[in-house]
């Protein structure tokens, strides 16, 4: 169950004048928040983050009341916000990052490539791998994504989330959900495929918008083997789901390591490139999915004309970790029909 939270009252620095430096550039420490966006909701982040029976499970669990509007509560976080010394004419970029680790840290190096490429940096305290992910290390990254934005001029076109090993991971699952609000995701030496029980798909409406538009950089050492082998299944699976977008920045003579300064200056230069969708192959592609899934949803179909719901629910959970959000309504439709678990 998620955490109550309550609205927070303190706030962020003062943005900086346009075109020069900003009072507050640099690394700053302990930052706290004030402010909580519709799309970190509770329900809103399972809209996005969870299948749909599990949806159906949540909402039936807390019909009668007991979830969280929000689950941080803004005032108890402290956040690590790094900010270059020269904002872009069309604004800061950002880069909510996501750690495997406790502490709310700037990996050593960073800032060079963040002043160069005028990204801000913001990570939270407290959103390591021992963390929640769906109650702390998702809102807290979506919470630190809002406030930066309100805070500071940014251009919409260049907000990103990323981070290392099973953060990393944990970004991947941000910006699938999220392709409204993160343009694209920085994976450094973590990633896993979509389109199953661990990485569901969104809603249709935000799954085309990731296919369209969203940027996946994979960046990892070449001697990570395990994550080398991990990101080509990775990059397979999306490929497989009609994402395109994704782009290898490998680093040669490393292991599993947070990315250099280089690999990251080069990470954000191609989170930036936006080259042209090929609408063809977007829309075969989809085609193609579209068919798939109506033939295994046919098959659920079937099994309940038959009587047979032990195999419905069978086949309607294998439907449900592999479409997801994409089959929402059909799933939907066919889990009432179903009724009860058998």
């Amino acid at each position: 169950m998620l955490l109550i939270a309550l609205a927070g009252i303190w706030a962020m620095p003062p943005a900086s004048a346009e075109g020069g430096s900003s009072p507050a550039s640099g690394l700053q420490h302990d930052v706290v928040f004030a402010d909580y966006p519709q799309y970190s909701r509770s329900l809103e982040v399972a809209r996005r983050i969870l299948s749909p029976l599990a949806n159906l499970e949540i909402m039936r669990a807390t019909a009668g009341g007991g979830l969280a509007s929000q689950s941080i509560d803004l005032k108890k976080e402290k956040f690590a916000v790094y900010v270059p010394r020269r904002r872009p004419s069309k604004g800061y970029g950002v880069l909510a990052f996501i750690p495997p680790w406790q502490d709310a840290r700037l990996p050593a190096g960073w800032g060079s490539a963040l002043d160069e490429s005028g990204v801000i940096f913001v990570c939270a305290n407290k959103s390591g791998n021992d963390e929640s992910i769906i109650g702390r290390r998702i809102p807290l990254a979506l919470l630190a994504v809002y406030n930066i934005t309100q805070s500071y001029p940014i251009d919409a076109d260049r907000v990103y989330v990323g981070g290392f090993s099973g953060g990393s991971r944990v970004a991947m699952r941000v910006a699938l959900g999220y392709p409204d609000v993160i343009r694209g995701a920085l994976l450094n030496a973590g990633s896993d495929p979509i389109g199953n029980k661990d990485a569901v798909l969104p809603p249709g409406d935000l799954l085309g918008q990731f296919q369209s538009s969203s940027r996946i950089v994979y960046v990892t050492g070449l001697e990570d083997s395990l994550n080398i082998k991990q990101d080509m299944g990775s990059r397979g699976a999306m490929n497989a789901w009609c994402v395109f977008g994704t782009e290898v920045e490998t680093m040669f003579g490393i292991g599993h390591e947070i990315a250099t300064v280089s690999a990251t200056r080069r990470a954000l230069a191609a989170l930036d490139r936006r080259p042209p969708v090929d609408a063809g192959k977007l829309a075969a592609c989809r085609a193609r999915i579209a068919k798939e899934m109506a033939t295994d949803l046919e098959e659920v179909t079937q099994s309940l004309d038959r009587g047979r719901p032990h195999a419905a629910w069978r086949l309607l959970s294998k439907a449900d970790a592999r479409y997801a959000g994409l089959a929402l309504p059909e799933i939907t439709k066919l889990e009432q029909r179903v009724g009860s678990r058998p």
